[in-house]
């Protein structure tokens, strides 16, 4: 320390290094543990609240229901009306797989037992009677079919070394409102209807976090001059880390959103030279910088492999590239693994959906 044309020098023993390295290491590592806890626990309260609602949603008895049609056959005919208004609702959005997909008898047991005393106590709601069973059974099927589509999305996201959990978290902490609708009598929603509900939308958030996944390259992969880590930097020779691949080609040749999502920059970054980022959810941010020119604008909903700008070599940059990084909650992650393995894990996924509609509708 120079003070005054004095010069004082502060030793600072090995001992004290290795605490102070030591504590923050420990600090990094409690924090790392307190947020797979909590991640774990939100994942935990939301599979929970799944396996409740499924225990309440058993088949109410048959006496039950006849009594049910006899206090009020008005009030049952209302809520059925309903509840098919919100069955063709919902499937107008679905999937065309989802409309084929597995049967589910609507004459079990229990159903058919519903079905057949309430025609006996009371003849004229046999038609009321059936169409319940008939919606029940669907919202079974709907069911099973969201479940299973949700359990394919997660295997292929933890092949991704990714976490389900985070994105269903995210999905969960998302904006939302609106006025509030009560379904049902008296505001109360049969748990079956809950159950598809929480379903439908675990699949759809999982999904929406597999698409969001870096999986198109966005330049010619044979053509990546410098990888993700540290490397001797091209300015001072030093030893420096790189956050992203560099991808060499011509300048002006194409560049490609490497997943679906939102451009959220577009402009000039600093060393980055003439840069677009785009936000794909759950934390997922991809970067492409050294642009020579945009083709995209901030808001703009891009899918994956669309084009959005060209190559060049702008900002800190000894010749036309692409630099290309992968950032989850603004950390830099190695982008090589989801560009090598995203492919043929989506592949899969989606091989799998399709052979089972296929089997099921066959069946």
């Amino acid at each position: 320390m120079r003070s005054q044309g004095s010069v004082r020098f502060i030793k600072v023993s090995s001992r004290l290094q290795k605490t102070v390295a030591g504590g923050v290491v420990l600090a990094l590592l409690v924090w790392a543990i307190s947020m797979g806890v909590m991640s774990w626990m939100q994942y935990r309260a939301a599979a929970d609240r799944m396996s409740l609602l499924e225990r309440e949603a058993q088949v109410a008895t048959a006496s039950e229901r006849v009594d049910a049609y006899r206090d009020d056959l008005g009030s049952v005919a209302s809520d059925l009306e309903r509840r098919q208004a919100f069955i063709e609702d919902m499937v107008d959005g679905l999937p065309s797989d989802a409309k084929a997909g597995e049967t589910v008898s609507d004459s079990s047991s229990a159903t058919a037992e519903t079905v057949s005393k309430v025609s006996a106590a009371l003849p004229e709601a046999k038609a009321l009677a059936k169409l319940e069973a008939r919606q029940l059974a669907f919202v079974e099927r709907l069911t099973l079919y969201a479940d299973r589509r949700a359990s394919r999305a997660e295997q292929a996201i933890r092949k991704l070394g990714l976490n389900p959990a985070s994105m269903l978290s995210g999905a969960e902490r998302a904006a939302m409102g609106g006025p509030l609708e009560k379904f049902g009598k008296n505001g109360a929603i049969d748990p079956r209807f809950e159950r598809l509900g929480l379903s439908l939308a675990r699949m759809g958030a999982l999904e929406r976090g597999l698409q969001g996944i870096p999986q198109v390259a966005p330049a010619n992969i044979a053509s990546v001059t410098s990888s993700y880590g540290y490397r001797r930097d091209p300015f001072t020779g030093a030893g420096a880390m790189h956050s992203g691949l560099d991808f060499r080609g011509p300048s002006g040749s194409p560049i490609y959103a490497a997943a679906k999502g939102t451009i959220s920059f577009v402009g000039y970054k600093g060393g980055y030279g003439k840069t677009v980022e785009i936000q794909h959810g759950n934390g997922l941010m991809t970067r492409y910088a050294h642009m020579s020119r945009f083709n995209a604008r901030v808001g703009q909903a891009i899918s994956a492999g669309s084009t959005i700008g060209a190559i060049g070599s702008t900002g800190r940059s000894t010749g036309p590239h692409l630099h290309f990084e992968v950032r989850i909650n603004g950390r830099a992650v190695n982008p090589r693994p989801f560009l090598e393995a995203a492919p043929d894990v989506l592949k899969e996924a989606r091989r799998s959906s399709s052979t089972g509609t296929k089997a099921r509708t066959d069946g």
